[in-house]
């Protein structure tokens, strides 16, 4: 399904670091093909996964300045370093959406949805973030790693979204 010319988000989906669902809406009618609850929670759980596999993707690169890679010792006096920290899947891309993780410290993983040409994706996330960080988590009622039940997280964040996707 193509999508419409202008610049969108479409969904956003929050998982806990279990790889439990705890939070998830639409935002764009004609964006994603709707989904019901179990398929939710499916996707939840395979992205999940499919993130804790490319973390531990964290090939060995040569020094700088040794030129030989057919070392396979990685300690301090090897040739090859890790380098760090691996993140995991950050972006996924295709003609028809684009999917960006953002990771807390804690390990609740952020998807944000958005037609593939929606400029400022990082800034939108970090406003989510801030916006999660201040009606969710300050929340005397929220418990951790459980469903977000928040209105006024839904109100602010449905206001932010709607104002993006006027533009």
């Amino acid at each position: 399904m193509k999508l419409p010319s202008c610049l969108t988000v479409l969904a956003l989906i929050i998982i806990n670091k279990a790889g439990g669902l705890i939070y998830n809406r639409s935002f764009h009618e004609a964006g994603l093909n709707k989904l019901n609850t179990n398929d939710y929670l499916v996707l939840a759980g395979t992205f999940h996964g499919v993130h804790a596999i490319t973390a531990r993707l964290n090939p060995l690169k040569p020094r700088p300045g040794n030129r030989s890679s057919t070392a396979s010792s990685s300690g301090p006096g090897g040739l090859l370093i890790r380098p760090e920290p691996p993140s995991g899947l950050e972006v996924l891309e295709s003609e028809n959406f684009r999917m960006q993780c953002f990771t807390t410290l804690t390990g609740v993983k952020f998807l944000l949805f958005t037609d593939p040409t929606q400029a400022n994706v990082d800034l939108t996330m970090r406003r989510v973030y801030d916006m999660y960080t201040d009606y969710v988590m300050k929340n005397p009622f929220y418990q951790l790693e459980m469903p977000v039940r928040c209105d006024m997280f839904d109100r602010k964040l449905g206001s932010y979204i709607r104002e993006i996707n006027n533009r």
